[in-house]
């Protein structure tokens, strides 16, 4: 089956009001750059933002929240982003931060269909507060439930037209785990070939996890911050 959407355009119209997202990424490296620009293009509204960190305030899902799209941001870090934190302590902006470790294993859980985990991860903390907790062999434990969403949008290095995907060094990040945990995942890829045009064992992500695929154009790979030692 052919997955190839001819542009971010046309994937981001599958994309309804008040759906759930999952972003790949870490800060800015592996972002879907691609499919972000034709969300905030669409003007699509009430979302639900799932992703390691909320961008910079002019790029990645930043732009986002800057035109009040997004209604929730489920994250781990988000330092980087003034207008992030402006919403948040106005209320304008519903946030669950999540511990690394545990956001990481939550969106793996839901993509692997198992119904949650323990772990010692923030017991005793405001995070434990309403979940199950669990004494085992003489350590505390939190449950944690699974984390999917309606839409999952990647980004890969290469990819071919059945879906298969081939991630780049740091940009692998979250991306992934992130393929196999949207209902609906969409990738944008830097090089889109033909179907047995990437060695099976370089695969990282199989095709039966991606329903879309597009090639992404003019990538800036923007660094949130350069730092060089003065001669």
């Amino acid at each position: 089956m052919d997955k190839v959407l001819q542009s971010a355009e046309a994937a981001v119209a599958l994309v309804p009001d008040g759906a759930s997202i999952l972003m790949g990424g870490f800060g800015l490296c592996g972002i879907p750059e691609n499919l972000i620009a034709a969300l905030r293009a669409r003007g699509s509204t009430g979302l639900t933002v799932i992703s390691n960190n909320a961008g910079i305030d002019d790029f990645g899902i930043g732009i986002l929240l800057k035109s009040r799209q997004v209604k929730k941001m489920i994250a781990t870090y988000v330092g980087e982003n003034k207008e992030f934190e402006r919403q948040y302590l106005t209320g304008e902006l519903d946030v669950e931060l999540i511990p690394q470790g545990t956001f990481a294993e939550r969106i793996r859980a839901g993509g692997a269909g198992i119904g949650g985990f323990f772990t010692p991860t923030a017991y005793g903390t405001i995070v434990a507060e309403g979940k199950e907790t669990r004494v085992i062999d003489g350590k505390a434990y939190v449950f944690e439930r699974p984390l999917t969403a309606d839409f999952a949008f990647v980004r890969a290095w290469k990819g071919d037209r059945l879906g298969n995907l081939v991630y780049r060094r740091t940009a692998r990040n979250f991306n992934p785990v992130m393929a196999t945990a949207g209902r609906v995942t969409i990738a944008e890829v830097e090089r889109l070939v033909e179907p047995g045009e990437i060695d099976p064992d370089h695969v990282v992500t199989p095709g039966i996890y991606v329903q879309h695929v597009l090639q992404g154009q003019k990538y800036e790979k923007r660094i949130e911050r350069r730092t060089v030692r003065r001669g």
